[in-house]
């Protein structure tokens, strides 16, 4: 057997288990979503000087060419600028709307909100499902998430992981891997949508992120207490109001 053929089973087996290559794009826009919601949130401040590539490759634990790949990404969103010779910088203006990498077009919009029509066909039924198959464990599970979600939404941190959290471990309760997988599937696409949806919505002042966590809550106590109708109907209240939400804030509809 050539090695070739030893990588293809390798590789086969570990697709078998449900694992995916972690993408050298994936591993940069998740630094760029860290950064993005720091300079959004004013974590870091117009014109603050980021620390060198270096420092951010050891604190992300990525390599440089990937911090090098966010920062770029950051410059083409008008969120930072360079110096020769001094660094990176906050820019003192940044453009009228921000946007992350995948939603640079009507396109890529259409894309997100074609993922929450998937979400709103499977994630009901998911919740359904975890209703009467859901164990202690998947019940510990949901709450962390949720309990985490609703933290680092008070520290205005960094949420959507939490958030995407908990509805990963709906489907895990659910006890089918396929819809998993499919769930997961989304979990990047998705998170870009939410941070241009949040940094839109905060501009408006809008309160969609505590109706979000008040919406978990429904859905949890409905799987808690082994209710499928109720759990499918509040699993559905929800993803239609996310959806909503993130049509409600799309960069042709701000004033």
């Amino acid at each position: 057997m050539t090695s070739a053929e030893k990588h293809g089973r390798v590789a086969s087996g570990l697709s078998e288990l449900g694992l995916e290559p972690v993408r050298h794009e994936r591993i940069a826009e998740r630094v760029y979503d860290r950064l993005f919601h720091s300079i959004v949130t004013g974590k870091l401040q117009p014109q603050a000087r980021l620390p060198s590539e270096l420092d951010l490759a050891r604190f992300f634990g990525v390599s440089r060419p990937v911090v090098r790949q966010a920062l770029d990404a950051l410059r083409d969103a008008g969120l930072v600028e360079s110096v020769r010779g001094s660094g990176t910088y906050v820019r003192a203006e940044t453009s009228p709307m921000p946007v992350v990498p995948l939603a640079r077009s009507s396109e890529a919009l259409r894309h997100f909100s074609q993922g929450l029509e998937l979400r709103l066909v499977i994630e009901p039924e998911s919740a359904y499902l975890a209703a009467s198959r859901r164990n202690a464990a998947h019940l510990d599970r949901m709450n962390a998430m949720q309990k985490a979600f609703e933290q680092a939404a008070a520290r205005g941190d960094v949420a959507h992981p939490f958030d995407f959290g908990f509805h990963e471990a709906i489907a895990e309760a659910a006890s089918n891997p396929r819809i998993v997988q499919v769930i997961k599937s989304l979990e990047y696409d998705l998170s870009h949508a939410v941070s241009l949806w949040r940094h839109l919505a905060s501009r408006k002042g809008s309160d969609g992120l505590q109706s979000a966590l008040t919406e978990h809550r429904v859905i949890l106590s409905a799987i808690r207490a082994g209710d499928g109708e109720a759990a499918r109907s509040a699993m559905r209240v929800h993803l239609e109001h996310a959806h909503a939400r993130f049509l409600a804030v799309k960069p042709g509809r701000m004033k």
